[in-house]
């Protein structure tokens, strides 16, 4: 892991994120996943048979849209096709565009409207509570587990 820029601080790894379960076990479906540590992979929650399945998902729940529709909104770049978190898996291991890298951190930095919202509205530990905003921050490395 290279130096973080200073206003972005996951709170965890996309090998934490990929055991957790996010994306319905399909982010990487097609071999996005060989540039990338074998050992991010030996325990996530991977779609065997490259469907999504919430049933990977940490809590159970669909929370993203689909590749398409953030094709649609203009939230991917020539850069990183799968989007965010292959941006951040990157980002992880090194690779640095200035340009590229503050608007995905811009993009992190929205979420927190999400984690205010499950610790606003939530008792701390209740996954029963907001579960598919709670996904969704997971999604962006945000410990949902903790809130």
């Amino acid at each position: 892991m290279k130096k973080f820029d200073p206003e972005f601080k996951p709170e965890l790894t996309p090998k934490e994120m990929l055991e957790l379960g996010i994306f319905g076990g399909i982010y990487f479906h097609g071999g996005g996943e060989k540039e990338f540590p074998k050992s991010w992979f030996k325990n996530a929650k991977i779609s065997k048979d490259g469907t999504y399945q919430k049933e990977l998902n940490f809590f159970k729940i669909k929370a993203s849209q689909s590749l398409q529709e953030w094709q649609k909104k203009g939230w991917i770049s020539k850069h990183d096709p799968r989007g965010w978190f292959e941006w951040y898996c990157r980002y992880y291991l090194g690779r640095r565009i200035p340009d590229e890298d503050a608007r995905q951190i811009a993009r992190w930095k929205n979420m927190t409207r999400h984690v205010t919202q499950i610790t606003k509205n939530c008792r701390a530990g209740d996954f029963q509570c907001r579960t598919r905003q709670r996904q969704a921050v997971l999604h962006w490395a945000y410990d949902s587990c903790r809130l």
